[in-house]
């Protein structure tokens, strides 16, 4: 089950006005009260991030916003990983696993009449590059949800969206989602 919370700038800053859109409740503050032209979804392909993307779509038709679809490969710190993962065979599967999910994604939304796009980056810092994208390709709004791959990676990247929270500038949606069940 995903609950939505909507935090428009900075959090609990300068909240000044409430809209309705589809149900969900959008928080603006005075800075930010313009309508979302591109959204950004970072996803890692997890059920949680498809449950974002599925909600950005419903914004992206209603205010005929363009969608950004990211994935961001994590990169191992090079002094433990090339022990255990050559980096170049790492990074060309990943490369492939990540170029095949996003164009099955793009592949829909355009089929639904949305205009998307996809990137793929890679570094140690997820949320930072999340950031980098959101500056360089001017994105109005994030949608992301809070809990995606399960396993040991959260517990070597933190979470995600919660940095991301704190550093974004612009809109953000942020779907909360039941914890994965770690595999055994």
């Amino acid at each position: 089950m995903l609950k939505s919370t909507v935090f428009w700038g900075s959090v609990g800053k300068n909240c000044s006005s409430t809209i309705f859109c589809h149900g969900e409740v959008f928080v603006l503050s005075r800075a930010h009260a313009s309508i979302p032209t591109r959204i950004l979804i970072p996803t890692d392909f997890s059920p949680s991030a498809d449950a974002a993307l599925e909600m950005a779509t419903s914004l992206a038709q209603h205010f005929h916003a363009e969608i950004l679809l990211l994935n961001v490969i994590p990169m191992f710190p090079t002094t433990t990983a090339y022990d255990f993962f050559p980096e170049t065979a790492f990074l060309e599967e990943a490369r492939k696993h990540a170029d095949k999910h996003l164009a099955m994604r793009h592949d829909a939304l355009v089929a639904r009449g949305i205009q998307a796009k996809v990137c793929v980056e890679s570094g140690n810092d997820v949320a930072g590059n999340i950031m980098t994208v959101i500056d360089r390709d001017a994105i109005d709004m994030v949608v992301i949800s809070t809990h995606g791959i399960s396993g040991w990676r959260p517990l070597v990247f933190g979470s995600i969206a919660e940095k991301v929270v704190k550093l974004v500038q612009c809109p953000i949606l942020l779907l909360r989602s039941n914890e994965p069940v770690a595999s055994a």
